[in-house]
């Protein structure tokens, strides 16, 4: 079970960098990643609500709505203090990115989000296998564009293209920390996996839908929709695997 979650979570990772090389070196394929939103973000949120939260109240259900809280609270402090201007996507506003305290402040905020994607693939595995595919596939379909967009926040802080693909490596980094220490000290999985709920749910609610909601007619929509089937079908089927 180690090498599993610990190889998924490596996979996961390698999305992430693939994200960040596809800004400093592709062209046009960057177009299509708001559809890696769309889909991920129904699968996030279907995975989050159906899957983590109940699994977490179970585990832990003393504290468990306290810590989802928790998760969800600490993404959305990160996100309104230390990441002052954020979204997923390529990041034009130049002049809201200027320093490079700023732009390390967005990977710091990021980094963190980025560990608790490992700890919540490493808890998945421990819990059992079904739930960690899908908690897997799930963080899976955002790292490509996470990665993305950690690369263009550094560049339109000025920083080089070199820089702006290592910090896509350093998310990689985050989320293989993350699963490493679940797999490692596998006590801590009745806390890591409902606050990787809380921070799942935030993701997906707050950052990925309203992406989704951003793209004018029904197609983002309808890719939405067609992750929230994606995971119900897998759920379905996973059992017999």
């Amino acid at each position: 079970m180690l090498k599993l979650s610990v190889a998924l979570g490596v996979l996961a990772a390698l999305a992430e960098v693939a994200g960040g090389f596809v800004l400093v070196r592709a062209r046009g394929i960057e177009r299509y990643l708001r559809y890696f939103v769309a889909l991920g973000a129904g699968f996030l949120m279907a995975v989050a609500l159906l899957e983590m939260t109940p699994e977490s109240l179970k585990l832990n259900p003393a504290l468990g709505p306290v810590l989802i809280m928790v998760g969800y609270c600490v993404v959305h402090l990160l996100e309104h203090t230390i990441i002052s201007h954020f979204h997923y996507g390529e990041e034009t506003h130049h002049n809201e990115f200027v320093s490079a305290r700023t732009s390390y402040s967005v990977l710091g905020g990021l980094s963190v989000h980025a560990l608790f994607d490992g700890v919540a693939i490493g808890s998945g595995f421990v819990v059992n296998n079904a739930l960690g595919w899908l908690i897997f596939i799930a963080i899976f379909l955002h790292k490509a564009p996470e990665g993305f967009t950690m690369a263009s926040v550094m560049l339109a802080s000025g920083r080089s293209r070199r820089a702006a693909f290592s910090a896509a490596v350093a998310l990689a980094v985050a989320t293989i920390a993350g699963v490493l220490v679940i797999e490692l000290a596998p006590k801590w999985m009745p806390y890591g996996l409902p606050v990787s709920a809380g921070v799942a749910l935030y993701v997906g609610a707050s950052d990925l839908v309203p992406e989704v909601n951003r793209e004018p007619g029904i197609r983002m929509a309808l890719v939405f929709f067609l992750g929230v089937a994606a995971f119900l079908a897998l759920r379905l089927a996973l059992p017999a695997l």
